[in-house]
């Protein structure tokens, strides 16, 4: 079973670190970097389960010690929002995305000098898009599709390949290219942005910041593994750097794409500048997370729970239409190769038990920090995952189990709302409803205050649904910092699911 998380990520060394390693960097380029951040650069929170003490705002927290010299270009797929592409994790689509990067960016006190369009041809969206940016005072600029891009480097670093983009206008000596997901084109931006530095004489480099894989971790240390069960949709493959090896004898840990277009890349530097200043695709990059872990054997733990929850994540995205089989099999094989199984996941036999226990209704598991869990069963007032959120707070507040918290006369009036006027079919509360029902119980109720209180106590514990949850459910839980996996079934058999 795997054990309650215990830190093992100092996050302090690794923002001193990494904001040295990126300083060294742009010096070591005469003083202009375009640095690729791949990933998430403030809401990192697979980082943050499967390295216990890092930061989901870490590498924000790293900009903002440099902040001064940092400027920020957020780049899109036009046929991303051509497409209404959505962003899973939060349910809005990439374009809408932008402009929360934006706030947050700027919220956080670092400069955000444009965005970028990429791959653009046209698309109506994107210009209706780039209309409203514009409107709102952000600088936009246009890159186009590049034929034969990224192989056929005479054409691409030419007037008619990187020459046709518009070149972005930007002011500080590190420019960070990020972007709200996968695919968005920051590689191509950076690249294009290097060939217009030199048509103008001005020095510039690149390099990328990707977290994962760890380049300084064995090929099959769990961090590693739990990074491949995360992008399983996409095929990526961790492989050993072929390039760093053969160039320096050191066995080092990259990614297939990263691997199968270094020659282009190196190519391409050679054709803008001369001469690439990169031996292997490890050399590109920026990662001083390796170095930052101080108990390889928490972080071994946490990871493996990780591959455990994308297992289930994933059986849930093909149940619900949107996954491949191809990534269930990927992350079994992943598994295998952990040594770790569903029956590792101490939540997930509770909640069958607590279900089985009540003729088969959905019932929910969760993990208190102390290692103690809870359950929670599915009843005329309040859904399962309600009742197990009620029943884990009042464990962490020392309160007895069969303690009535939320009288009947605050309930009754919300369900009534619910059936009566809103004319929904179910009268249950869900996860949401009964926090805003304990709030109110919490003014005139002592206990009920201490357990409100408690909710906050629940971030970093497990919980296990034996159904498919609501998505208002499920978002309830991620906002409080639940690590949530549902069974790949619904409660009904019906077609339609909200």
């Amino acid at each position: 079973m795997f054990g309650v998380n215990k830190i093992g990520f100092d996050n302090e060394a690794y923002i001193r670190r990494q904001s040295e390693q990126i300083s060294k960097r742009i010096n070591e380029f005469g003083g202009k970097l375009y640095l690729e951040f791949g990933g998430k650069l403030f809401d990192d929170y697979h980082a943050s389960r499967v390295l216990p003490g890092f930061a989901p705002d870490s590498k924000l927290q790293m900009l903002k010690h440099i902040a001064h010299d940092v400027e920020v270009v957020i780049v899109i797929n036009s046929s991303d929002i051509e497409s209404n592409k959505i962003r899973r994790d939060l349910g809005i689509t990439y374009d809408a995305d932008v402009l929360r990067l934006i706030d947050a960016y700027r919220g956080a006190g670092l400069y955000v000098g444009s965005v970028v369009l990429a791959q653009f041809n046209g698309q109506p969206a994107a210009l209706a898009f780039k209309s409203k940016l514009e409107q709102l005072g952000v600088k936009v600029f246009i890159h186009y599709n590049i034929e034969g891009y990224p192989y056929n480097v005479a054409h691409i670093v030419s007037d008619a390949g990187f020459g046709k983009n518009e070149y972005i206008e930007t002011e500080r000596p590190l420019v960070v290219i990020t972007a709200p997901g996968p695919g968005s084109g920051k590689m191509a931006t950076c690249l294009s942005q290097l060939y217009h530095e030199n048509q103008r004489g001005v020095k510039a480099g690149y390099a990328k910041f990707e977290t994962f894989p760890i380049w300084n971790l064995p090929l099959k240390h769990p961090v590693n593994l739990a990074y491949e069960a995360a992008t399983a949709d996409l095929n990526d493959v961790n492989m050993i750097d072929p390039f760093h090896l053969e160039a320096y004898g050191t066995t080092t840990v990259n990614y297939n794409r990263d691997v199968e277009v270094f020659p282009v890349l190196n190519a391409i530097f050679e054709k803008i500048e001369g001469v690439s200043p990169y031996k292997s695709p490890t050399d590109m990059g920026v990662n001083m997370v390796g170095y930052c872990i101080s108990d390889d054997e928490a972080v071994r733990e946490a990871s493996k729970a990780e591959i455990v929850r994308r297992y289930f994540n994933t059986m849930c995205d093909l149940r619900m239409g949107r996954g491949k089989q191809t990534a269930v099999d990927k992350i079994v094989s992943l598994m295998n190769q952990a040594g770790v199984s569903i029956d590792d996941r101490a939540v997930i036999k509770a909640a069958a038990d607590r279900s089985a226990a009540t003729d088969g209704q959905p019932a929910v598991a969760i993990e208190l920090p102390d290692g103690r869990i809870v359950t929670g069963k599915t009843s005329n007032l309040l859904g399962a995952s309600s009742a197990a959120l009620l029943n884990a707070a009042k464990a962490i507040a020392g309160l007895p189990e069969d303690l009535l918290m939320i009288a009947p006369s605050i309930i009754e009036p919300i369900q009534e709302l619910k059936t009566g006027i809103l004319k929904g079919h179910n009268p249950r509360l869900h996860s949401d409803e009964t926090l805003i029902a304990l709030s109110m119980s919490a003014n005139t109720n002592p206990v009920a205050k201490k357990a409100l209180e408690s909710i906050e106590l629940l971030k970093g514990c497990e919980a296990h649904s034996t159904v498919i949850l609501s998505q208002v459910d499920a978002d309830v839980y991620r906002k409080i910092g639940m690590n949530l996996t549902c069974e790949p079934r619904y409660q009904t058999k019906k077609l339609y699911h909200k």
